[in-house]
């Protein structure tokens, strides 16, 4: 994955955490710092502070999805899903959320083979 491509989802996450409902300070700071984390590059330690946000808040939206994004960015597109799912039982009609999972699913699919029957440019007739 790009850095604008992450860049994008930071921002989508960062966006989410002001518009979900966060009720505690802890687990505003919570996310916070895993926010401050990923800026950095530092997707392990990103991982551990929105667990720990939703060990505090299982309904945190924002920490659901930010999770979301650090497992796609570690490569963990079933994890990544899961999260996003997550996100959205909780919230369905969240544009950021929805975005942010059907962007997952289309990069985490195969390329298309071309139909059978096509041949390659190169290949001899």
């Amino acid at each position: 994955m790009n850095k604008k491509f992450v860049s994008f989802h930071l921002l989508i996450a960062f966006l989410a955490f002001f518009l979900s409902a966060c009720s505690s300070t802890s687990v505003i700071d919570q996310v916070k710092f895993g926010v401050w984390a990923s800026e950095k590059n530092l997707w392990d330690e990103a991982v551990f502070r929105w667990k720990k946000a939703l060990l505090a808040n299982p309904n945190s939206v924002a920490a659901h999805n930010n999770l979301a994004v650090a497992f796609e960015k570690k490569g963990l597109v079933d994890d990544a899903l899961k999260e996003y799912e997550a996100a959205l039982k909780l919230e369905p009609d969240n544009s950021y959320v929805k975005s942010n999972y059907q962007n997952c699913k289309e990069n985490s699919q195969p390329p298309k083979k071309e139909k059978e029957g096509k041949k390659d440019k190169n290949e001899k007739k």
